[in-house]
């Protein structure tokens, strides 16, 4: 094992889903490139949390995109973060936007962005979108692929 993996708790092993997005470990690890501007994606197309008012399941496709500094986030561990909103009531705003700043409190990337992209509940699609700051000079950022919600029509 790399040096750069020394101290992961989740990859390579058993690791139960967190009951809530306060109880999970986001672990990070070096990059491998801290010399190169870069852009890293995740892409979520199933993820859910709970209208805090009713209790129903909400759904979103998030689009996570970041330009990394120091360091990188290890995808497992934010695939078990992702999950533990799956019993968190929040509203769309809360659920997207703290994911976003709670990535910047881990990672301090140079740039990030996220789209959440949420399914309609009621008639009506409420898209969330973050962003840390301007685009960074020289990185390629492809457009986040995601259609706009066009109903029957």
């Amino acid at each position: 094992m790399t040096e750069s993996y020394i101290g992961l708790d989740q990859l390579g092993r058993h690791a139960a889903l967190p009951a809530t997005p306060e109880d999970a470990i986001l672990e990070k690890v070096p990059n491998p490139h801290p010399d190169a501007r870069y852009l890293v994606r995740f892409t979520c197309p199933e993820f859910t949390s709970l209208c805090p008012v009713t209790g129903q399941p909400d759904f979103a496709h998030l689009v996570i995109d970041y330009v990394p500094n120091a360091l990188i986030v290890e995808s497992k561990s934010l695939k078990l973060y992702l999950g533990s909103f799956r019993n968190h009531a929040g509203f769309h705003e809360a659920c997207t936007v703290g994911i976003a700043r709670r990535i910047e409190t881990e990672i301090a990337p140079h740039w990030l962005r996220i789209g959440g992209y949420w399914y309609p509940r009621g008639g009506i699609p409420i898209d969330v979108f973050y962003q840390s700051g301007p685009a960074p000079d020289g990185v390629w950022l492809p457009d986040q692929g995601v259609a706009p919600y066009r109903g029957r029509g």
